[in-house]
């Protein structure tokens, strides 16, 4: 009876533990939404917002700026030109961090011995069975890039990634901007041209 008890309880730790694993393993959830009828193939150049939602009054922020050039990489390598005026294409963008808290209820059990100890070489005590209940504050960002037709003042396609930030992301976060921005447009409407 308690082998029995103790292998159904290490069935559910070991599930437990697998599912937790997936989720730490899985990256930031990507969507997209593109307008319906849109000739990506006719926009050729592209443009920032003049005041990015990321910027704070009156400057550009380091984020505006690190932004800026993740996009620039990823809009060059699909084929688009940027061009200060007249630009076919209007991109803005948002990031936003907020602090969440997460509990967790971990099923468990224990043998406890107790009142029959004295003969616990031939008696185990009965399973308690509880759950351990585990606070966890963490950082969660959304990352909002929205392409506008220029003429028609018109959202053409829209990215959003959102997920938990790790400590290297807040160390970091020029490269975890262009990470991030490289996965949102992984999933652009066009390829990237080739190169001759």
């Amino acid at each position: 009876m308690l082998r029995k008890n103790i292998k159904y309880l290490l069935i559910a730790c070991t599930a437990a533990t697998s599912l937790l694993l997936a989720s730490c393993a899985s990256g930031p959830s990507v969507r997209t939404d593109t307008a319906a009828n849109t000739n990506f193939s006719g926009y050729k150049t592209f443009s920032f917002m003049a005041e990015p939602a990321t910027d704070s009054a009156g400057y550009t922020s380091l984020i505006t700026q690190h932004f800026k050039d993740a996009i620039n990489n990823e809009m060059t390598a699909l084929g688009y030109k940027y061009s200060e005026t007249n630009a076919d294409l209007i991109i803005n963008f948002n990031s936003n961090v907020e602090n969440r808290t997460e509990v967790r209820s971990t099923p468990s059990a224990s043998i406890n011995y107790g009142y029959y100890n004295y003969r616990r070489g031939i008696y185990a005590g009965f399973p308690i069975f509880a759950n351990d209940v585990d606070t966890i504050h963490y950082k969660h960002g959304t990352v909002n890039i929205d392409v506008i037709d220029s003429v028609k003042k018109q959202l053409v396609w829209e990215g959003i990634s959102e997920g938990t930030l790790k400590n290297s992301d807040l160390k970091q976060p020029k490269q975890a901007i262009a990470k991030v921005v490289g996965l949102i447009f992984q999933q652009y409407p066009t390829q990237p041209t080739a190169k001759p």
